[in-house]
C-alpha cells in the first residue's frame, strides 16, 4: 500500500507531457494566487488520505521576477495511520511567467523513513543542484513535482488527438526522468463538485509487486478555464487507488466554464 500511495500521489500531482524538446504554454496562467484544492485518497471503501495543494504569494524574489509559490502536503486519515503513516510537504518557486521552477524543497516522513532535499534549478546550463549533487538533463525544460503539475495546465493542448503520447523532463529522488503521458479523450465525470467535462489521461505506469500487468492509471482534468484534476484511479494487485477532488477554492474561473482553449 505504501508504494501505491506513494506512486499515485507522485504521478496524480505531477500528470504531465512534452511537444518534442518544446513545451509551448499558455501565456495568461489558468490559476492565480489564493487557489486551493482539497482531495481525498482512497483504497477501495477506505479514506486513506488528505491532500492540499495552494498558490501563495511568494515571500522570496528570484532575478526581481514575478513569483508563485507553490505548495502541496499530504497526509494518511488518523483511521488509516494504524496501518502506515504519511505526512509529506512539498514548495516550489516559479517564474510567474514561464511557469519553470527556481526552487524546490520537500520534507519526507512515511513511518520512520524521513528525507528532505533543496533543490535549485539552473535552466540556461540544464541542471539541477540538490542536496546529494548536480544533476544534468537534456532540456532546459526540467521540473520538479509541483512544478510540473501547474506548468501542464498551461499547455496548449489544442492540437491533441487520442492516442497521442507525451513526455516531460522533472526531477525527482536524486536523480532527472521523464514521465510519459497518454492523450485519452474527454469525458464526463460525476464528483462531488457536480458533474464536469474533463481531459482523460493516462500516466505511465511500471507493473511490478504493487501493479498489474495490465493495470492502467487514469487521470480526469476539467475541460475548463482551470485545468484542475478532480479524479484519479489505478488498480493494484489487490483493490484499487482513488484519488478525487473534495473541495475547491480561489479558482481563476467558475468551474466547468468554457474559454478559448478548452478541447
Amino acid at each position: 500500500m505504501k508504494r501505491a500511495y506513494c506512486t499515485l500521489l507522485a504521478l496524480f500531482v505531477s500528470f504531465t507531457w512534452s511537444f518534442a524538446q518544446s513545451l509551448p504554454y499558455l501565456k495568461e496562467p489558468t490559476f492565480k494566487e489564493g487557489e486551493k484544492l482539497s482531495y481525498k485518497l482512497r483504497y477501495g471503501i477506505i479514506s486513506a488520505a488528505n491532500g492540499v495543494l495552494s498558490v501563495n504569494k511568494s515571500q522570496l524574489q528570484f532575478s526581481n521576477k514575478n513569483t508563485y509559490h507553490l505548495n502541496a502536503f499530504g497526509q494518511t486519515s488518523s483511521g488509516f495511520s494504524i496501518f502506515y503513516t504519511v505526512k509529506n510537504k512539498y514548495d516550489s518557486y516559479i517564474d510567474g511567467n514561464t511557469y519553470q521552477p527556481y526552487l524546490y524543497t520537500e520534507d519526507i516522513h512515511e513511518n520512520s523513513y524521513t528525507r528532505k532535499e533543496y533543490a535549485t534549478f539552473d535552466h540556461r546550463n540544464s541542471t539541477v543542484k540538490g542536496a546529494k549533487g548536480t544533476f544534468k538533463g537534456k532540456t532546459p525544460q526540467i521540473f520538479d513535482l509541483l512544478s510540473a503539475y501547474y506548468f501542464s495546465r498551461n499547455l496548449d493542448l489544442a492540437s491533441l488527438k487520442s492516442g497521442d503520447t507525451f513526455k516531460i523532463t522533472y526531477f525527482l529522488n536524486d536523480e532527472i526522468a521523464e514521465l510519459k503521458v497518454a492523450y485519452v479523450g474527454t469525458e464526463q465525470i460525476k464528483t462531488s463538485l457536480g458533474t464536469l467535462d474533463c481531459i482523460k489521461l493516462s500516466p505511465e505506469i511500471k507493473p511490478g509487486r504493487i501493479f498489474k500487468k495490465d493495470s492502467k492509471l487514469y487521470l480526469w482534468v476539467t475541460n475548463d478555464g482551470n485545468r484542475i484534476p478532480v479524479k484519479a484511479q489505478v488498480e493494484i494487485l489487490i483493490g484499487s487507488v482513488t484519488m478525487e477532488l473534495t473541495k475547491a477554492e480561489g479558482l481563476k474561473y467558475e468551474l466547468g466554464k468554457k474559454v478559448s482553449y478548452s478541447k
